[in-house]
C-alpha cells in the first residue's frame, strides 16, 4: 500500500512537535509537574457536527459527557469513549471529533468519561469506576461498547476484563486504537521501531505513576497478562511506526488462541493513533470504527 504524502510527512511534524514529552525519564517528569500546576481544559471545542448534542453530569466529581445525535431516537446502543495522553494529559479536540463522528454517524449514545489523571490518580481508582460507568448502562434491550486509543486503549480492554471478571458481563464490542497494552514495555520487539513520537524511556515514566501501587504485570494495567477467553469482540488498529505494534500483534494472537472474534487492522508505516490523524488513512480507519460500532 502506498501511503498518502499526508502520512509520509507526519512522522516529521511529529519529531518536531509532539514527543519532547516522551525523550526521556527526566522530560516525562517534567511533563507530568507542569500538568499538575496547569491543568487542561477539556471542553468540546466549538463548532462540533450541529446534528449532534451534548450535555453533561458528573459521577464521583468526574464530568461525563454524553453524545447523542439529534436526528436518530432512541439509540440502542451505548459507546463509552476514553481519550489517551498517557494518563496525564487531557483529552483533546481529535478525540472530540471521533467521539461526534460515532455519534452522528453510528446513531448511538457515546458517553466521554473526564477520568482524572496521572498525579491525582491511579488505575486502581479508574479502571473500576469505568467498569461500573458500563455496567450501569448495559440492559437486555440496549448494548454496550467500550472504545479507547493510547492510554484509553489500555483502560478499555482492562475494563471489558474486569466486566467480564466481576460483573458477568459480555461487550458488544471493544475497539482499540494503539492500545498500552503492557506498560513494562518489555517486550524486545520494541527496540527495533522508528517511532517519531513515543520512546520507551518517556512512556514508562508515566506508566509507573498510573501503575501506584499495583505491580506492573496487574490486567488493571498490562491487560495483555490477562486470560482473553471470554470477551466479546474485539477491533484493534495498529500502525508499524508505533512502538506499541509488538504487542499489538501479540494480543491479536492470544486473542485468536483464546477463541476471541478479534479484527485486526495493522498498517506499515504509520504512527501511533493513526486513526486520529488528518490523512486519507486515518479517515478510512475512522469510518470502519463507525461500522463496527453501529447500532
Amino acid at each position: 500500500m502506498r501511503l498518502s504524502w499526508e502520512s509520509r510527512a507526519l512522522p516529521i511534524v511529529l519529531r518536531f512537535t509532539r514527543g519532547r514529552a516522551y525523550r526521556s525519564v527526566q522530560s516525562a517528569r517534567d511533563h507530568i509537574d507542569q500538568r499538575a500546576l496547569r491543568p487542561q481544559p477539556y471542553g468540546p471545542p466549538t463548532g462540533l457536527r450541529s446534528d449532534v448534542s451534548l450535555r453533561v453530569t458528573r459521577r464521583s466529581g468526574w464530568p461525563i459527557y454524553t453524545l447523542t445525535s439529534t436526528t436518530y431516537h432512541p439509540p440502542q446502543r451505548t459507546v463509552v469513549y476514553l481519550h489517551g495522553g498517557a494518563w496525564v494529559n487531557e483529552i483533546a479536540s481529535q478525540h472530540w471529533q471521533l467521539a461526534v463522528q460515532i455519534a452522528a454517524d453510528a446513531r448511538v449514545e457515546v458517553i466521554v468519561p473526564i477520568y482524572p489523571l496521572v498525579p491525582f490518580t491511579t488505575a486502581a481508582e479508574v479502571v473500576p469506576t469505568v467498569a461500573e460507568l458500563v455496567a450501569e448502562k448495559m440492559a437486555p434491550d440496549h448494548s454496550v461498547c467500550l472504545a479507547g486509543d493510547s492510554a484509553g486503549g489500555q483502560m478499555a480492554l482492562s475494563a471489558a476484563l474486569m466486566l467480564r471478571d466481576e460483573h458477568r458481563l459480555v461487550l458488544a464490542q471493544t475497539v482499540l486504537i494503539s492500545p498500552v497494552l503492557d506498560v513494562s514495555l518489555t517486550n524486545p520487539l520494541i527496540s527495533a521501531v522508528r517511532d517519531p513520537w513515543l520512546t520507551r524511556a518517556g512512556l514508562l515514566e508515566f506508566a509507573k505513576r498510573w501503575c501506584g501501587d499495583l505491580p506492573m504485570t496487574d490486567p488493571k494495567v498490562s491487560p495483555l497478562n490477562a486470560d482473553l477467553t471470554g470477551l466479546g469482540p474485539l477491533t484493534v488498529f495498529s500502525g508499524t511506526r508505533d512502538i506499541l505494534n509488538p504487542d499489538a500483534r501479540l494480543l491479536a494472537e492470544k486473542a485468536g488462541e483464546a477463541g476471541v472474534d478479534i479484527d485486526y487492522h495493522e498498517q506499515p508505516g504509520l504512527v501511533h493513533v493513526y486513526p486520529l490523524t488528518p490523512t486519507p488513512e486515518g479517515r478510512a480507519a475512522r469510518a470502519v470504527i463507525v461500522e463496527c460500532l453501529r447500532s
